[in-house]
Order: C-alpha cells, then structure tokens, then sequence
C-alpha cells in the first residue's frame, strides 16, 4: 500500500482546506482509512476515519468541521477542513489499517504527511 497527501497549506482561522490522499496498492475489499494529525512537539492522533462499509468517525475535536470521504472509485481519500482553528496546525498523515483493521498512531501503513498552518 503507498499513500500520497496532498492539499496542505497556510491559512487564516476560520478558512478551509481540503487534503487529499492517493491511495495504491490496497488489494483488500475490506479496509479502514484514516486522517491523523500531529501538532508540533506532539504524537499523531486520530482525527478521522472511513471504512469500506462507509462507516466515519471523528474526534471531538474536529466534529462539525472536518469531512471524511473518498472517490467513487476508491483511489483517492479526502478529508474536507472548514472553520479551521490555530489548534488544527501540523502535520496531517493519511493512515491505513493493516488488513481490515483501521489505523492507529502505533500501527498504520503512513503516507508522508502534509503541512497545515492556520493562523490567528
């Protein structure tokens, strides 16, 4: 499985972005996707995730304003971020899980991550 974000950038609080994610390689019809972020001089944690049931879940955190979703053919995942905050700055990594289990911050397949800066 290779990942590659893309869609990181700076912007003022209150804007949006969205990051997206290719995705190669996944053989498996039963898989879990998932969105991370790491702010600085902090550890990676989860911010969203999608089955291939379409089943989502999300942080606390970001419920309201972040929208995960992928393409109708599976290849790209997306994760839409509205009314962004000073506190959603850092790196953002596309996760998946190994097999059909969902990613997490000590186990995941990692994309290199993106950069979002949001500024106050």
């Amino acid at each position: 499985v290779q990942l590659s974000e893309s869609g990181g950038g700076s912007v003022q609080a209150g804007g949006s972005l969205r990051l997206s994610c290719i995705v190669s390689g996944y053989a498996d019809s039963n898989y879990c996707l998932g969105w991370f972020h790491q702010a600085p001089g902090k550890g990676r944690e989860g911010v969203a995730r999608l089955a291939s049931d379409g089943d989502t879940s999300y942080a606390d955190s970001v419920k309201g304003r972040f929208t995960i979703s992928q393409d109708n053919a599976g290849n790209t995942l997306y994760l839409e971020m509205n009314s962004l905050k000073p506190e959603d700055t850092g790196m953002y990594y596309c996760a998946a899980g190994i097999g059909s289990f969902c990613p997490r911050s000590d186990l995941a397949i990692w994309g290199r991550g993106t950069q979002v800066i949001v500024s106050s």
